[in-house]
């Protein structure tokens, strides 16, 4: 998967243009994904992540950064033995593609595309 494009509210990955928050991994992109919390990430709003089976789990935290990732949801993904990383979305982003050009491991993105 390659993300070509992300700006406030709009992502394109190979190819395709999303307008709401996405996951993306090696089994496609998933949007929209809703939050239980909105702008605070709990556990069970990661269910669809887990389908992919990721060794490292990127979080765009929105465009602003606005999103939080809580220590009890990082400690969480951390058992599960999945490294997070947590961004701002045009952070997550770059990271995305560069671990994902890496081919090491299953790398899988949950962002937040707007605040």
């Amino acid at each position: 998967m390659r993300i070509s494009l992300y700006d406030f509210g709009r992502i394109t990955v190979d190819g395709a243009a999303f307008t709401r928050d996405v996951i993306i991994g090696p089994g496609g992109v998933d949007s929209p994904w809703w939050r239980k919390e909105g702008h605070n990430l709990v556990p069970q709003d990661l269910d669809a992540v887990w389908r992919q089976a990721p060794d490292v789990l990127i979080v765009g935290t929105g465009f602003y950064g606005r999103m939080r990732v809580p220590a009890e949801t990082a400690e969480w993904v951390g058992k599960k033995g999945v490294d997070l990383i947590a961004l701002p979305t045009p952070d997550a982003v770059k990271r995305f593609n560069a671990l994902d050009r890496k081919g090491e491991g299953t790398v899988v993105a949950a962002l937040h595309l707007t605040c």
